[in-house]
């Protein structure tokens, strides 16, 4: 994408799809790729706010991660930091997420919640200390009570508006602001949890500046993705929830010199990096992963390409695609579809709305049963597809929002590369990992760099993974990690 504008048209486009699609994301029997069936509405009820939200974040970021070593290593980081809190009292669980996002979060309960991206991304023992204790200090300040009754407060004024004011332009604004007022206090209590975070990190013997450390890659690690084209280079990433970083940096720096000058405090970089020796890498390809514009899923057995010019996205909820210039989008996921209703009766049964009757078609992909149709939603046309594979039908999204014949054709060479993949291929894929080297004499940035498994910003990449800036060198007998097959 590149420039600010486009990037900006690319996320409204993948926000049309999103609106254009609400109706068929609550149904029940919509199964998205990677995610178990979900429950009925009915079944989630029954269980604890504190459970369902905990099935949920499971089921966004693929499930726990069964890394013995790793959960070792979280969990006497975070016995450490209770230890130095201001509640020692409090219990808390640490699951690790396997999901190559950069995030991290926490339930009331004392549920921790770090994905094994961040865990990749970071670089010390204190930079880990310097995310669990930010969560910590959400849980020590009953942050999420506080924000379920501010979020109450809005589902009131969404109530009003939607079901009294008469006027919509009112009623918009209304809501408007109620959402501007939770978001402001939100922010509020993030630079509150950077506080109480730091401060554990430091009564704990970390470096306290470890969270200026991580903020500074998190946002290097944004970047990097936004110049590479990430269809949301934000998506399920910590930047997407937290304040913008460089106002996160300072308020980090500046609690830190509360306690020390930078130098002083544990950061044991070398035993945290022996760590994440083997650690799988970016997305997990038993989940499906993007490679460009090719999509594979071995253990689904299906592939397929994109259209030329877009960059795809495994997501948990669907695979997304957008074109350079954020122009043209594409979603993919899987619903479950009755094998007595025809695929070109499914694409008309209101799933989408707008959908032109007139233009379903019947034909075949590759030997599987497809249809196609075709619909409008406010400045985006959509081009829609289904194809059942197996007991499941895989519908693909294609929008534009200038529509062509060339366009539809470019749609419809795509859904023609959907395809079943061989044995052979299946058994071929690898998941890429992190391999923990150490720097020789005749080592340069460059040269390391040029060992990454990685398609495209091999350099840029590995700075960013060990945490250097665009000036950093590097010195014999240190310790880095790089990317492999």
């Amino acid at each position: 994408m590149g420039t600010q504008k486009s990037e900006l048209a690319g996320r409204a486009l993948l926000t049309a799809l999103a609106v254009a699609l609400a109706g068929c994301t609550s149904t029940p029997d919509n199964r998205l790729i990677s995610l178990p069936v979900p429950q009925t509405s009915a079944q989630a009820e029954l269980e604890p706010a504190t459970q369902r939200e905990h099935a949920r974040i499971l089921a966004s970021y693929g499930g726990e991660h069964d890394n013995a070593r790793l959960h070792t290593m979280v969990e006497k980081t975070v016995e450490r930091l209770v230890a130095a809190s201001e509640r020692p009292d409090l219990k808390y669980q640490v699951i690790i997420l396997n999901s190559p996002s950069i995030n991290a979060f926490s339930l009331p309960n004392g549920r921790l919640y770090i994905t094994r991206g961040l865990i990749a991304l970071a670089n010390d023992k204190a930079e880990l200390a310097s995310v669990l204790s930010h969560e910590m200090g959400h849980v020590i300040a009953h942050h999420a009570a506080i924000r379920e009754e501010q979020a109450r407060q809005v589902a009131i004024i969404s109530h009003v508006v939607s079901d009294v004011l008469s006027d919509p332009q009112v009623g918009a604004l209304a809501l408007a602001k109620s959402k501007l007022t939770l978001a402001a206090f939100s922010r509020a209590q993030e630079f509150e949890a950077d506080g109480i975070g730091v401060g554990i990190s430091a009564r704990a013997g970390f470096d306290p500046y470890g969270a200026s450390r991580f903020l500074t890659d998190m946002q290097r690690n944004a970047d990097l993705k936004a110049s590479a084209g990430g269809a949301d280079p934000r998506a399920l990433d910590f930047l997407s929830s937290h304040p913008a970083t460089p106002d996160r940096v300072k308020n980090a720096l500046a609690n830190a010199r509360q306690f020390s000058s930078p130098g002083p405090g544990e950061r044991d970089r070398g035993e945290y990096l022996s760590n994440l020796d083997g650690l799988v890498y970016g997305e997990d390809p038993s989940e499906g992963f993007a490679r460009g514009r090719h999509f594979l899923h071995p253990k689904l057995g299906f592939t397929f390409v994109a259209p030329p010019g877009f960059t795809l996205d495994n997501t948990a909820q669907a695979v997304l695609g957008l074109k350079e210039g954020g122009g043209e989008a594409l979603r993919l996921d899987v619903v479950a579809v009755p094998a007595e209703q025809s695929l070109p009766d499914y694409l008309k049964s209101g799933w989408m709305e707008n959908v032109d009757p007139t233009s379903v078609e019947e034909f075949s992909v590759n030997g599987f049963p497809a249809a196609a149709a075709t619909a409008g939603g406010g400045n985006w046309s959509f081009r829609l597809f289904a194809v059942r594979f197996g007991s499941e039908v895989y519908r693909f999204i294609f929008a534009a929002k200038a529509r062509t014949e060339q366009v539809d054709l470019t749609f419809r060479e795509s859904i023609m590369t959907f395809r079943r993949m061989t044995l052979k291929e299946s058994q071929q894929v690898r998941s890429l990992r992190l391999k923990i080297v150490t720097v020789g004499a005749n080592d340069t940035v460059e040269k390391l760099a040029h060992r990454m498994a990685t398609s495209d910003h091999s350099l840029d990449r590995f700075r960013t993974l060990n945490g250097l800036g665009p000036h950093d060198r590097l010195k014999p007998g240190d310790k880095v990690k790089i990317v492999v097959e």
